[in-house]
């Protein structure tokens, strides 16, 4: 018989454990995402008017991934509701970019992936997150028709419209040095962003004024010189040549100490795309008295970071956002890290510092691979010291008990009834199969993932197991326990690191 054909006897319109990835589960995007949660979800979700930081451990397949999208959605809820209090909300779980062009920066032996990361510091993270929070935010004010979606925020154009001058050149030097996008030039679009924000440049090109005038003079006492007769001197060439370029002198100057501070941005800033040129014509659009004393991403140290961070939250709050939400995930999944547990922690590490994570106004909901706490339990006093992990709202460990893995397998079935429908997870099952029985055999699987895997295999295995001519509308007990034991033993090879799980 057909797998299908079973559901639909029972009131199931599909099949509710097909999919194992949160990301890409309509089952629970549509329904479960707004009713099911883990017992903890109010530790990690906390109060949205004060941003909190938490810290998730959990195995493979717990939902770590699930609980991220559910704080995004509710988030984007909370958001709805407090339009004068909105949460500026950033997904940093694509490491991959920032990881590549930071290798590259390195070269050498330092591509290696240990040594790498070895070099990774905390404000390789706060560059990452900016680049994201930046891009985003210049996404929205420009309104692009695909802007980034590692930002979640909506941003009115009436409140762009009440920046002041110094906050308009506080978001255009943030983008200047944060602003990744691709999608057209990095001057067309900084310009464009400029015109947006009314930010004239006018006052910056005094200097080659100078210049210009200069020359516009030199040329006009030769010429004059000429018309009177005195065109036979004899000019030196040096003097011919030199004289015409005295006038362009401060604006050498000027190219000169915006080519060294643009090196120095890129030099440092070592998750971007920008090359030199470009991002010394752009600072050349800005008064030297409007750099000065700026804190820009030039230096190997997290205080210029800091402050930028604070001029960040700073437009963000003219803009109608109090907070910002990083939400952090797939710390395993990067290709240079692939899930090895030592460059997990190499990369995670720097970023388990108390004054980042409890920076005012900024709360980072870490989802983290279960591996890295026999790390913690090796630290000493002097990590416990600076990552406070008692201040951070930390699960050691994303577990679920066998009640809660069968109120989410019958969430799942309810989810997926058809209409006018109510089955229940017992309902698949003969009687001598008790809930007890369920329940206890749901615990031995530990996480979701592995759940709906056994779920869907013993589903498929009935139905292979009946023709279409004789079938049978309930799980045996002898085929529940041989598949539980099949799961289990694919479950104890993916402990020992040599299954698929």
């Amino acid at each position: 018989m057909k797998v299908q054909q079973l559901l639909d006897h029972h009131g199931i319109a599909r099949n509710p454990f097909a999919e194992e990835d949160a990301q890409t589960d309509p089952v629970f995007k549509e329904h479960c995402i707004e009713s099911t949660y883990h017992p903890t979800w109010d530790k990690i979700y906390g109060d949205p008017s004060e941003p909190a930081t938490a810290i998730i451990f959990g195995e493979k397949g717990s939902g770590k991934t699930a609980m991220r999208l559910q704080l995004a959605r509710h988030l984007e809820h909370y958001n709805q509701a407090h339009p004068e209090r909105r949460l500026f909300v950033v997904q940093y779980d694509d490491f991959n970019p920032f990881l590549d062009r930071f290798r590259d920066r390195l070269g050498g032996s330092n591509r290696k992936p240990e040594r790498t990361l070895a070099h990774w510091k905390l404000w390789d993270h706060m560059d990452s997150v900016l680049s994201l929070a930046v891009t985003g935010l210049v996404d929205r004010i420009l309104e692009v028709k695909q802007p980034s979606q590692a930002v979640n925020c909506q941003i009115e154009q009436s409140r762009v419209d009440e920046l002041d001058r110094h906050q308009s050149r506080d978001l255009l030097l943030l983008a200047a040095c944060y602003d990744q996008s691709t999608g057209e030039t990095f001057k067309g679009r900084w310009h464009r962003l400029r015109r947006r924000l009314k930010f004239h440049a006018w006052q910056s090109y005094w200097q080659l004024a100078v210049g210009w005038a200069w020359l516009a003079g030199w040329l006009l006492l030769y010429l004059l010189l000429w018309w009177n007769g005195h065109g036979n001197l004899i000019w030196p060439l040096w003097l011919f040549a030199i004289i015409p370029l005295l006038g362009f002198i401060p604006w050498l100057v000027k190219a000169w100490k915006n080519f060294w501070l643009a090196r120095g941005i890129l030099r440092r800033m070592r998750v971007g795309i920008h090359e030199t040129n470009p991002l010394r014509q752009v600072l050349m659009q800005f008064q030297p008295a409007e750099l000065s004393g700026q804190p820009l991403p030039n230096k190997d140290s997290t205080d210029d970071r800091y402050e930028l961070l604070l001029k960040l939250q700073g437009l963000l709050s003219t803009l109608g956002h109090h907070g910002i939400i990083v939400l952090v995930d797939r710390i395993d999944e990067p290709h240079l890290v692939n899930g090895s547990a030592e460059l997990m922690k190499a990369l995670l590490w720097p970023m388990l510092d108390n004054k980042f994570l409890k920076h005012p106004g900024l709360g980072l909901k870490l989802m983290l691979p279960i591996e890295l706490t026999r790390f913690i339990e090796r630290e000493e006093r002097d990590f416990y010291q600076r990552s406070r992990l008692d201040k951070q709202n930390m699960v050691p460990a994303f577990e679920w008990t066998g009640e809660a893995l069968f109120d989410v397998a019958t969430a799942r079935i309810r989810a997926c009834a058809a209409p006018g429908r109510d089955p229940a997870l017992a309902d698949l099952f003969d009687p001598s199969v008790s809930q007890a029985r369920l329940i206890e055999a749901f615990r031995t699987l530990r996480v979701p993932r592995r759940l709906f895997k056994f779920l869907y295999q013993l589903i498929a295995s009935h139905a292979n197991a009946h023709s279409d001519q004789n079938p049978s509308w309930k799980i045996s007990s002898n085929l529940f326990e041989s598949t539980l034991a099949l799961s289990l033993r694919d479950q104890d090879a993916f402990d020992r690191g040599v299954g698929a799980g």
